[in-house]
């Protein structure tokens, strides 16, 4: 390969990202500060599990570990879901969700 095609292989080279839905929305509810959150990716919930959760528990790490998985395609997007309810809750959060149909 010539070092023309190499620079040109690296300059048309990027990166696609793609946020994984779900499910259905969620809103969290934050009583301590009177607002609310719309969860509607494994991505946002990841974020705000590492960036902007008030409590560092246990449930928090499970949710961390299962989203980890699931965004890797190790572990259902459903078990990734339920370990984030389950953080939301010990966090003294309420998430509010329709029900699935």
């Amino acid at each position: 390969m010539t070092n023309s095609l190499m620079r040109l292989s690296k300059t048309t080279e990027r990166t696609i990202l793609i946020e994984i839905s779900w499910g259905t929305p969620m809103t969290v509810f934050l009583p301590s500060e009177g607002r609310t959150r719309k969860i509607s990716t494994i991505e946002q919930a990841q974020f705000w599990l590492q960036r902007a959760w008030p409590v560092s528990d246990h449930n928090r790490d499970v949710a961390l570990e299962k989203i980890d998985a699931a965004m890797d395609c190790l572990a259902p997007v459903g078990a990734a879901r339920a370990a984030f309810l389950s953080a939301v809750g010990s966090a003294g959060f309420h998430a509010d969700f329709p029900a699935a149909a």
